[in-house]
């Protein structure tokens, strides 16, 4: 297991674990960031990522990318 922010672009993962407070880890997992969950990078920028999840894309920060566990 290890943070998302350490996954290559283009690679698919499934997510295992959301860490972080009660209220990051709510605000994460209402993003579509729950354990299970298929996702996929898109790109990175800065250490920001834009990810595939849900059939969605989203941008989430490194600081984010950190709590989400592959």
């Amino acid at each position: 297991m290890m943070p998302l922010v350490f996954a290559d672009v283009g690679e698919s993962c499934i997510i295992k674990k959301v860490g972080g407070s009660p209220d990051t880890k709510k605000h994460i997992e209402n993003l579509g960031f729950v354990a299970g969950a298929e996702i996929s990078i898109v790109t990175e920028t800065g250490g920001n990522l834009i990810v595939n999840v849900k059939e969605s894309r989203v941008a989430i920060s490194k600081e984010m990318a950190r709590k989400i566990f592959i």
